[in-house]
């Protein structure tokens, strides 16, 4: 059984179409007084006011769900290439802290135990590796979802088993005290700007092992 709210809305909504409507009839009947009614198309009644809204509702969703998905079509691009922009500085701005990587790799994924992961990118030698998050925007739920992905990644890929774990997050802008966050977790603070990015973490820094 419909709501009275919903029929005092539904009622008024036909309330306000039959006003527009005859209003409408009553211009068109002004001025067409000495023309011929032939030439002019037949007034608009209730049921075509209530299909055009009809109609133009359904246009409104189209167009919504249309924005939507270049919305998220942009937010992808726009994350990979800052994953990029990221991994192209990682060698050298992880030397500066005494980590000598070998090698990279993005978007290291898998299943283990029928569980999904994913890890953004992972920076490799013989002893360590470096998992970095990437993120346009980095705000607290996202350090916090990663500080407890990051526990499990000699789990989710055991050939890293033996090798000392470090996490870090790269981003353009954070969000409130996200990026603080971070460095009290252990974590190495990447900001990324223009065409190059920088470990941002204080000088007595020390990054936590996992």
């Amino acid at each position: 059984m419909a709501s009275s709210s919903h029929i005092y809305k539904t009622n008024h909504l036909k309330f306000c179409c039959t006003f527009v409507t005859n209003k409408f009839i009553r211009k068109m009947e002004k001025d067409n007084v000495n023309e011929p009614l032939a030439t002019y198309n037949q007034p608009l009644n209730f049921d075509k006011v209530w299909l055009m809204f009809q109609e133009t509702d359904k246009q409104f969703k189209e167009t919504d769900k249309k924005i939507k998905e270049l919305s998220a079509l942009f937010t992808s691009q726009w994350g990979k290439l800052v994953e990029s922009l990221v991994e192209g500085d990682l060698v050298n701005i992880l030397k500066q802290w005494g980590i000598q990587v070998e090698s990279t790799l993005q978007r290291r994924k898998g299943n283990h135990d029928g569980e999904n992961f994913e890890f953004d990118i992972v920076a490799v030698n013989n002893h360590e590796i470096v998992i970095v998050e990437v993120k346009t925007t980095l705000r607290v739920d996202d350090v916090d979802y990663f500080h407890k992905k990051v526990w499990k990644a000699k789990r989710y890929m055991p050939e890293y088993a033996d090798k000392k774990i470090y996490g870090g997050v790269a981003f353009i802008t954070a969000d409130g005290a996200s990026d603080r966050m971070a460095e009290k977790l252990g974590f190495f603070v990447i900001k990324a700007t223009g065409n190059s990015s920088s470990i941002i973490n204080q000088k007595d820094f020390k990054p936590k092992a996992f």
